[in-house]
Order: C-alpha cells, then sequence, then structure tokens
C-alpha cells in the first residue's frame, strides 16, 4: 500500500522537532509540505526569519519529502494546501494522511482542517515525534 502524509508549518527555522515529526511521517508514506507563506509569519510572529523559498529549498531537501507545496493561508489554516495536495497526488497514494506534531492534537488543530480531511477521506494522525513540543522556531531564536 502506497501512502502519502501532508504535513504543514512554517518551518522558520527548521529544527529539530520538525526533524522528528517528519522522521515519524516517513514511517507512514512519503511526505509533502505544505509551506506557509512569509505573510502568515509575519501575522504570527512578526517577520519571517527565513525567505519562503530558503524554508522550500531546505525542507524540500530533507529525506522523504517528495514536494514542497505554497498556500494561500489568509485564512492561517492548512486548507488550500492541503486541497492541493489532494488534487496533484490522489490518484497515486492507496491513502492519504494529513499529519499533525506532537503540539498538535484534535483541539490544538483547526476544525476546518479537520472537517477538509473528513470531507476527502483524508486520514488525520497526531503526535507525529512524540506527544509533546520538542523544540519550537521561536526557542530556537530565543524569542
Amino acid at each position: 500500500m502506497k501512502n502519502l502524509v501532508i504535513l504543514s508549518g512554517g518551518f522558520d527555522p527548521v529544527h529539530m522537532g520538525h526533524v522528528y515529526m517528519m522522521k515519524a511521517a516517513s514511517l507512514v508514506g512519503e511526505i509533502v509540505i505544505c509551506l506557509n507563506s512569509d505573510d502568515w509569519l509575519i501575522r504570527k510572529k512578526g517577520k519571517p526569519f527565513m525567505s519562503w523559498i530558503e524554508r522550500a529549498t531546505i525542507v524540500g531537501d530533507m529525506k522523504y519529502v517528495i514536494d514542497v507545496l505554497p498556500m494561500n493561508d489568509d485564512d492561517d489554516s492548512a486548507c488550500d494546501g492541503i486541497k492541493s495536495a489532494y488534487a496533484k497526488y490522489k490518484k497515486q497514494y492507496d491513502m492519504i494522511y494529513f499529519g499533525n506534531g506532537g503540539d498538535r492534537n484534535p483541539v490544538s488543530t483547526p476544525s476546518k482542517e479537520q472537517a477538509l480531511c473528513n470531507q476527502l477521506g483524508i486520514g488525520l494522525i497526531w503526535e507525529l515525534g512524540g506527544n509533546t513540543k520538542v523544540q519550537s522556531s521561536s526557542w530556537v531564536l530565543g524569542k
């Protein structure tokens, strides 16, 4: 059975929590990253540490990642990225999952993302890489 795992995030900067999440996701299937925009990072943190192209280059070169997709995240969700990845890959995989790292669970993940996954038949995976936040970009940057 051939599986795909969609992961989303800012990855600004990439840290060991992201690596643990990707490593765990790779045990389920190949990985597509839906990468948040620089504008999303401005709304979240005030400014991006690295540009979208820098982040896309780094995560795109990581083992098991087969693609990095931009997404419209004006609504602060990954819905557009999930739809894009699903449309691009639905015929190539037996099962598609939307994966979430250790700090994400059914309560902290936007309900519209969960509803979209349910509507499209995309499985939801929680706590990839562990059930706690190992590291955060803010911690790495000392904020």
